[in-house]
């Protein structure tokens, strides 16, 4: 249900950000030495509102993936993974070096509050094309005195549903 409900925030957002970009009027042909960089377009509050909705709601997805990681099932985080995860890295290599990172990190003492980013990648550069939303928390192991940011990963897929795509702690 949950998957579904982020599915269709997703499809309502990037109509709407598609339409308000569709309203803009085009700029007026300028010299080539005069150009500026193409501005935004502004977001309604209801626009904003869609990408906290989001943001909540992948936020508190990525936490699950972290409490998963906690709990030593980073096999069960793969096994649900985006397949473009899965053609980069094998079930046994993402366990092994999560169990790796996790074991020098030591237990997870505190999470502050997880801030979301979202990129697009095109087809030839260093992360396979798509859609990623991207959430970083600012985490304190037992081992570590300063936080290292936790970071996990989505993908929105062809099936317009939002998988893991990667975890890290740096």
């Amino acid at each position: 249900m949950n998957k579904l409900r982020l599915s269709l925030s997703i499809a309502m957002l990037a109509a709407a950000v598609s339409a308000a970009h569709a309203q803009q009027p085009a700029p007026a042909a300028q010299p080539a030495a005069a150009q500026q960089p193409a501005q935004q377009p502004a977001l309604t509050a209801e626009q904003q509102a869609q990408i906290a909705r989001q943001d909540a709601e992948i936020s508190a997805a990525a936490l699950q993936i972290m409490q998963m990681i906690d709990a030593n099932r980073a096999g069960e985080v793969w096994d649900g993974a985006s397949a473009t995860m899965k053609g980069l890295v094998s079930r046994e290599d993402f366990v092994r070096q999560v169990a790796a990172d996790r074991s020098r990190l030591g237990a997870p003492a505190s999470r502050d509050r997880p801030v979301v980013s979202r990129s697009r990648f095109g087809a030839g550069e260093s992360v396979p094309e798509g859609i990623y939303l991207n959430v970083a928390s600012p985490t304190k192991f037992a081992n570590h005195a300063q936080p290292i940011r936790e970071l996990v990963s989505f993908r929105f897929d062809d099936d317009r549903t939002w998988r893991v795509s990667g975890y890290s702690v740096r």
